[in-house]
């Protein structure tokens, strides 16, 4: 289901979020129905799971393309996130910036220089990924309660093995 943002209600230097399947795919809105996004080669609008390959890719593109091609068929939303926390560029350098790399060749990684860092990099002056930042919180909660939970298993089978004893 896609989202009903007209382009008349984006505005030059908007983070456009798009939500595919397991993962959010981020865009620089740059006027008159375009994005400007970095694409790793898997990143095709209808991939879908195979999109997901993009983990393991080393170099993107940066590409300017419809909204609506990049888009696809996924739900979309303005997403300035950052906005209430950090300085906003001037939208005209923000957009210059963006039509100056397209096209370029960049170095990839899924967790430090990803479509999330690209886009809040051009609009912030600081690449971010809230994510990235949310996959390894909730890496680390998973580790935390794995290790407790080995810790009271190992707990409990010294109380059954003292009881154990006792008797």
């Amino acid at each position: 289901m896609a989202s009903t943002i007209c382009c008349d209600e984006l505005k030059p230097g908007d983070l456009i979020e798009i939500f595919r399947t397991g993962y959010r795919h981020w865009a620089l809105y740059v006027g008159n129905g375009y994005v400007i996004h970095l694409a790793p080669p898997s990143e095709v609008c209808d991939a879908g799971a195979a999109s997901l390959m993009s983990v393991f890719a080393e170099k993107a593109l940066i590409l300017k393309q419809p909204l609506s091609a990049v888009v696809g068929g996924h739900r979309y939303q303005v997403n300035n996130k950052f906005d209430r926390r950090l300085a906003v560029r001037p939208a005209h350098e923000i957009v210059k910036e963006a039509e100056r790399l397209v096209g370029q060749e960049v170095c990839y990684s899924v967790t430090s220089s990803n479509c999330e860092h690209f886009v809040t990099d051009l609009r912030y002056g600081v690449a971010m990924s809230a994510q990235v930042d949310d996959a390894i919180f909730a890496t680390k909660v998973a580790c935390g309660a794995i290790a407790a939970g080995a810790f009271v298993g190992l707990f409990l089978q010294a109380v059954k093995k003292r009881d154990k004893h006792q008797e």
